[in-house]
């Protein structure tokens, strides 16, 4: 039943995503924008169940804008336009290009107002029929599994004090520097989010049209504090943002990678000279991973400017840069033989172009690499190239200042892929596995970030430029690594702040640890007891143990008689009578002393 169930919902989901498409597709063309290459999926497939291509068993030209229209589209429920898609990308360059000319059939597109309006109503009354064999299923008694849903988890007590220790540290460097924290909704306005992070925006979680405003979840904390800025006029704020965010990418959970995650970001918004407020950015990054000690870390530094004037100067077409550096991003991942061949196949780079930017991309270093560069041949024709370099020459001087230059890496390779960068660009990088247990794990990059100067006049319908440079830090995989250390037993945590706990060594004490208790919070006393009326006192001090309480007031009927009450120190064990009137004094001094002893590393 759960599986009948789980398919049906699934059948839903993929029907209600082909209406809303239908829709959009309508309402566009309503606006007077055209159809924007609305093709007729359910002809182009029947057509392509009985031919071999577009224009029958020879490809052609046609076959060529198809695929190239197609490639941003979803055609996976069609089984015959997939079979056909993969055999035009199996035709190299030269093959397309000998392809006979032929006109473009008639069936390819929606051609009329009348034909997409029948086409929207009848996806919709089969949407419709599903729905209501979905609720006739849900009249009974259903079973099905229990569990979360792809890409997300929940997070026990414990894992949830790593993650607060984390935060705390994170926001005290971000509060040093002079962030203040805002918050945006945890949605937006889909328009607010499509076309600004590349090829990763085929990431974005679309919401369900409600028959209003369609909205997309939040794909990440930069661009919704683009349209925070241009929304309400902002031109100079330095905030910090943690918050979820939600991307439709192949979850990998232990290395930290989910579908719903947080974002640590801190940002300088406005117009300041050149390279000091990204100056700044990476010495925060220092300073938050140092106060978190998880391991020896890079920080790669590069600019999109020289990256901009290194493809120029290689002999990439303007119009190919962002798609080339969204293939250099990937060398992180793949080797130099994987990204060439895509950039050759994929992004139409020319090979001799490929080995010019291979012979770049393999530079790393410091001040000499950067005059290196100011002398090549090549880069010192091209404006951006030079604008550039000097940039991160700059940029090396003022690290230098702040200390932090030994941990600066000038280094080629770095690209981002966001499309929205415009400057500076950089990435902290683990340069040693993390020891966890008996194994070692490979972490990888941890924070990132850049200079983007275009991005809040997007948004702007003057176009007025707001210069912005942040960067976020990447907390899910800094969790994932404490995590993994507390389950290999190399770090231990305390989930509850109790430093109290009252308990009673004898049967009908409720009432006076209830009054003890009310006398420690009214003072500011983390506090807690049993629950029970006539607890054991064995259980009592164990619960302390487990959960490293540090003090015990222990009730008994010949000690309050004479006015006194026990404290225990319950790793000592020791215990001594004080007076029951100063109580709240000599608890008060005590936990001082633990604090203190902590403080200087005693035990």
């Amino acid at each position: 039943m759960a599986a009948s169930q789980e398919d049906l919902l699934l059948k839903i989901q993929e029907q209600g995503d082909l209406v809303r498409k239908l829709k959009a597709a309508k309402e566009s063309n309503e606006r007077g924008k055209g159809f924007k290459e609305v093709y007729n999926f359910e002809e182009i497939d029947k057509h392509l169940s009985h031919y071999s291509y577009i224009c029958g068993y020879v490809p052609s030209k046609p076959d060529v804008d198809v695929a190239k229209a197609l490639k941003s589209l979803d055609f996976s429920n069609y089984k015959y336009i997939k079979r056909w898609w993969n055999h035009m990308r199996s035709f190299s360059d030269t093959e397309v290009s000998l392809f006979p000319d032929f006109r473009q059939p008639n069936f390819l597109k929606y051609n009329s107002k009348k034909i997409l309006e029948s086409q929207v109503k009848e996806e919709v009354s089969k949407l419709l029929a599903l729905k209501a064999q979905l609720v006739t299923e849900d009249a009974g008694p259903q079973k099905f599994t229990l569990k979360t849903p792809k890409g997300t988890r929940d997070y026990n007590p414990q894992q949830m004090t790593i993650r607060n220790n984390v935060l705390d540290k994170i926001i005290t460097v971000f509060r040093r520097h002079g962030a203040e924290c805002i918050d945006t909704p945890v949605f937006e306005l889909k328009d607010v989010l499509t076309g600004k992070y590349g090829e990763d925006s085929k990431l974005i979680y679309d919401l369900k049209d409600q028959g209003g405003e369609i909205l997309s979840l939040r794909y990440d904390l930069t661009v919704p504090l683009a349209r925070y800025l241009a929304m309400n006029k902002i031109t100079t704020l330095k905030r910090y943002h943690i918050a979820k965010v939600y991307r439709r990418d192949n979850p990998a959970m232990t290395r930290g990678r989910y579908r719903e995650f947080y974002q640590c970001d801190f940002d300088i918004a406005g117009v300041y000279d050149p390279m000091v407020p990204d100056a700044e950015c990476l010495k925060v990054v220092t300073e938050i991973l140092e106060a978190l000690d998880i391991g020896q870390y890079i920080l790669k530094v590069n600019h999109r400017r020289l990256l901009d004037g290194m493809f120029e100067a290689c002999g990439v077409p303007a119009d190919k840069f962002r798609t080339t550096c969204s293939t250099v991003d990937k060398l992180d991942k793949s080797p130099w033989e994987e990204v060439r061949t895509e950039m050759i196949n994929e992004k139409g780079v020319s090979p001799d172009a490929a080995d010019r930017i291979g012979e770049y991309v393999r530079l790393n270093g410091s001040t000499e690499l950067v005059e290196k560069l100011l002398k090549d041949e090549k880069l010192s024709k091209v404006k951006a190239a030079l604008e550039g370099v000097e940039a991160i020459k700059t940029l090396l001087q003022y690290c230098e200042l702040f200390g932090i230059k030994d941990k600066i890496l000038f280094d080629l390779s770095l690209a981002r892929g966001l499309d929205y960068y415009t400057g500076v660009i950089y990435e902290a990088v683990l340069t040693q596995p993390i020891k966890i247990g008996n194994e070692e794990q490979t972490v990888g990059s941890i924070a990132g970030g850049g200079r983007y100067d275009n991005l809040v006049g997007m948004f702007d319908s003057k176009n007025k430029q707001v210069p912005c440079v942040g960067v976020s830090i990447g907390v899910e995989r800094i969790f994932s690594v404490l995590e993994a250390k507390l389950a290999a037993g190399d770090i231990t945590v305390r989930t509850s702040d109790i430093d109290v706990y009252v308990a009673s060594a004898q049967k009908n004490f409720l009432e006076e640890r209830m009054k003890i208790c009310a006398e420690l919070w009214d003072a500011g006393i983390k506090t807690e007891q049993s629950y029970k009326k006539n607890p054991k006192m064995l259980n009592q001090l164990q619960h302390c143990e487990e959960n490293k309480i540090p003090l015990a007031v222990v009730l008994g009927d010949s000690e309050l008689k004479r006015g006194v009450v026990k404290i225990r120190n319950i790793t000592t064990r020791e215990e001594d009578e004080v007076p029951r009137n100063d109580l709240v004094q000599e608890i008060k001094k005590r936990i001082d002393n633990l604090n203190l002893n902590q403080l200087n590393g005693a035990t």
